[in-house]
């Protein structure tokens, strides 16, 4: 298992890149297996979610060559889909959650997938409901193998229909999406997901040679083909890589610049942390976080305390609760911290509080926090990181830590940031990895 040995108190300053967006990545390489042709794609991150799902594309029989670094070139033009079926292939797929969006292309261009349950982060439920009802009102037929513990889904010819979608799903939405350019007639989905990584998946299907109109809202029409080509494509910027940065900027910098974050498709990242009173700038596709002694909690109008909630988009994404908790454990007044989609993500808290800060969990969805005013410095501490988003949040609290902190299981870290510790010690850090 590997940790990380972080010194605490270091400021940082310079200027950082975000790296290609991890939910988008995972998304668009599934969506080339909907051709035979070949699919490039670039600004692909070199993340351990990433890099397992392409293996995993090599595995069932893609092409796949690295041509620069961050640009890949897949072709789905030799799939071995009796490889779909092995022990081998199952194991691997409940080991990796986004092997989850290989279904969508697998069943729309070849009639028949297999799904196990997915591993990934341990944040509570997060059920896979919203996949197998599209796909049910497409046409495709579960069979359960009790034996093998997995759902063997198959369609001869995918059916387009209207459907409403129980939640707005993000995976759900872009595995339907993906099955549903294949099916026959036209297709309407209602109650999408509508986040920009869902809208620039849509983009590259349509390059691709698909027919989706009403890309960036919660209502798709999608008129089926019979094949679609070859295209090229290039990743977002990811979005909590970016308010991961603000984060840390906030808590421990000395004059931050975030490179080409792509602002226009941050939606509310930057206003949820100007609510925790960080000063945030910006100049042309930049955000520059300067120096901030103290940053005061805003109010509402009504003078109430202040609630960050989790919303479908555009709401606030649920994946940056955990950073903006620990940004507010330093700030001058409090906060309510309202996790509404899993039940597990706030349970890291604790590790903050043997640091000393200073939060009421009122229950597995809200956390009440009551800022320092970096009147009182978090203790350095021993913790263990028990998903990617509550990994990066606790790594930012250890670098304002006093002293020396220790964070084992970091695989969960590198599932999701790229050479974080690297990039980290270029603006003044003091992190080391070790094995032990």
């Amino acid at each position: 298992m590997q940790s990380f040995i972080i010194e605490g108190g270091h400021p940082l300053s310079g200027t950082i890149e975000p790296q290609g967006a991890k939910n988008e990545a995972l998304q668009v390489i599934c969506a080339s297996l909907l051709t035979s042709e070949e699919v490039v794609i670039k600004n692909v991150p070199d993340i351990l979610d990433v890099n397992n799902l392409i293996q995993l594309l090599r595995d069932i029989g893609v092409r796949v060559e690295r041509q620069a670094p961050g640009e890949f070139l897949f072709q789905a033009d030799n799939v071995n889909l009796e490889y779909l079926g092995s022990d081998e292939f199952v194991r691997k797929c409940a080991a990796l959650r986004g092997s989850v969006l290989m279904i969508g292309p697998l069943l729309g261009r070849f009639g028949r997938a297999v799904v196990a349950e997915p591993g990934g982060d341990k944040i509570g439920r997060r059920r896979l409901d919203t996949h197998f009802l599209g796909f049910r009102k497409l046409g495709a037929r579960f069979d359960f193998n009790e034996l093998r513990n997995v759902y063997e889904i198959h369609a001869q010819q995918l059916k387009a229909c209207y459907m409403l979608l129980d939640e707005a799903s993000v995976t759900g939405t872009a595995n339907i999406i993906m099955a549903a350019v294949m099916a026959r007639g036209t297709t309407t989905i209602y109650n999408a997901a509508c986040e920009p990584y869902i809208q620039q998946l849509c983009h590259l299907l349509n390059r691709m040679g698909a027919a989706i109109s009403g890309i960036g809202s919660n209502l798709l029409t999608i008129v089926g083909t019979t094949s679609l080509h070859g295209a090229s494509h290039r990743i977002l910027p990811d979005m909590i890589e970016v308010g991961s940065f603000i984060g840390m900027a906030a808590m421990v910098g000395d004059g931050i610049r975030i490179k080409d974050v792509s602002l226009k498709d941050l939606g509310i990242i930057p206003d949820a942390f100007r609510r925790l009173g960080v000063k945030i700038r910006t100049e042309g596709d930049d955000l520059v976080v300067p120096r901030q002694p103290h940053y005061v909690v805003d109010s509402f109008i009504d003078g109430s305390i202040m609630t960050l909630a989790d919303a479908p988009w555009p709401g606030l994404t649920p994946d940056l609760l955990s950073v903006l908790l620990v940004v507010a454990t330093q700030a001058r007044g409090s906060v309510l911290i309202h996790q509404k989609m899993f039940e597990s993500r706030l349970f890291f808290v604790d590790k903050l509080i043997d640091m000393g800060a200073q939060i009421i969990l009122c229950d597995p969805h809200r956390a009440v926090v009551i800022g320092h005013d970096r009147k009182l410095r978090l203790r350095a501490g021993r913790m263990t990181s028990p998903d990617i988003r509550a990994g990066i949040a606790l790594l930012i609290a250890a670098m304002s830590a006093n002293g020396t902190s220790r964070i084992d299981n970091i695989a969960q870290i590198d599932r999701g940031y790229q050479n974080i510790e690297q990039r980290l010690n270029a603006l003044g850090a003091c992190i080391t990895r070790a094995t032990s």
